[in-house]
């Protein structure tokens, strides 16, 4: 008889002993499984940042500069982003309406010189804290 209960405790001992080892390896799964996703996000939003911009400098390029200045850029990507570009303007002799960062610059070469902010971030309702942002330097 004392043989048949130190085996049911031992039993009992490894039944419970295997469920916090199956316990802790699926938290474990559940929290690489959470950093992956984040990370996806992550980089899927630094890339769409830099595809942003560059929309950006080719619509800047593509602008009328005689009237009026391109200052900010808002997209939507899958439902998922939000993306807000704003440019501030190097120059001289810009037309009014322009953000501009110094409207005094003396060298031909600097004139129309672009500072490109790109926000990223997941629009509201996503449980995810996922945003970036990027600055760019471009001449046009």
């Amino acid at each position: 008889m004392k043989r048949d209960s130190f085996s049911l405790l031992v039993a009992i001992v490894f039944i419970l002993m295997l469920g916090i080892i199956m316990a802790l390896s699926i938290a474990l799964s559940s929290q690489s499984l959470e950093q992956t996703a984040k990370t996806y996000l992550t980089e899927q939003s630094q890339l769409l940042a830099k595809s942003a911009t560059e929309y950006a400098i080719l619509a800047a390029q593509g602008h009328d500069f005689s009237t009026s200045c391109l200052n900010s850029i808002n997209l939507s990507f899958k439902s998922l982003y939000d993306v807000n570009i704003t440019i501030h303007y190097l120059g001289n002799n810009l037309p009014p309406g322009c953000n501009l960062l110094n409207n005094s610059i003396s060298t031909k070469e600097s004139n129309l010189t672009m500072v490109i902010d790109t926000k990223v971030y997941i629009k509201e309702g996503t449980n995810e804290g996922v945003s970036f942002f990027r600055r760019t330097l471009q001449k046009l």
